[in-house]
């Protein structure tokens, strides 16, 4: 079975990018296609900050991020960037973790100043690390969406969900032909 691997890179829980990510979950299942969410606020604090690459916590993250056919990466742009705690743990995956997989950006924030954070922030590092198909990134502000306290998201905005839903149906569509070609 295809499996994707969200990797949840907001500090605080429950936060509007990992609801957006929930989001994703409920699409992805009706498509028949499993999501993981890694939340890495989870992961410990001092592993993550001395860079613990002999750390087992650490190691079973980056597993399974190896491991996915597919990864999302999803964070709130905070001055113009990802979180610091999402950089933390990029750091900490194998130079070629994202080697063969289709990469999904996928970024909250307050306001539209911050759109091209993940073409100039994100998109590089992800580089970096091997991804090759980085599709487009999905932006979203805070209020063309509402979070539910039952998981997932309510739009504001119609539009929101067709982007969404069409990022993650290219995503779908990537994984044979990404997987066919290494």
């Amino acid at each position: 079975m295809t499996k994707i691997v969200a990797i949840a890179g907001s500090p605080s829980h429950p936060s509007r990018s990992y609801s957006v990510l929930e989001e994703a979950q409920k699409i992805l299942q009706d498509q028949g296609v499993e999501l993981e969410i890694l939340l890495v606020r989870d992961l410990p604090a001092a592993e993550l900050l001395h860079a613990r690459f002999d750390s087992e916590v650490i190691n079973a993250a980056t597993a399974q991020v190896v491991a996915a056919d597919a990864v999302i990466i999803s964070t709130p742009v905070y001055k113009a960037a990802y979180t610091g705690i999402l950089k933390a743990f990029l750091d900490l995956l194998p130079q070629k973790a994202l080697v063969g997989k289709p990469v999904l950006p996928i970024a909250t924030g307050g306001t539209l100043a911050h759109l091209l954070a993940i073409d100039y922030a994100l998109n590089p590092v992800l580089g970096v690390l091997g991804a090759t198909h980085i599709l487009q990134g999905v932006y979203l502000v805070d209020t063309q969406f509402q979070r539910l306290e039952t998981g997932g998201i309510e739009f504001n905005d119609p539009e929101l969900r067709a982007r969404l839903q069409s990022s993650l149906d290219g995503l779908v569509r990537s994984l044979p032909a990404v997987l066919t070609a290494v």
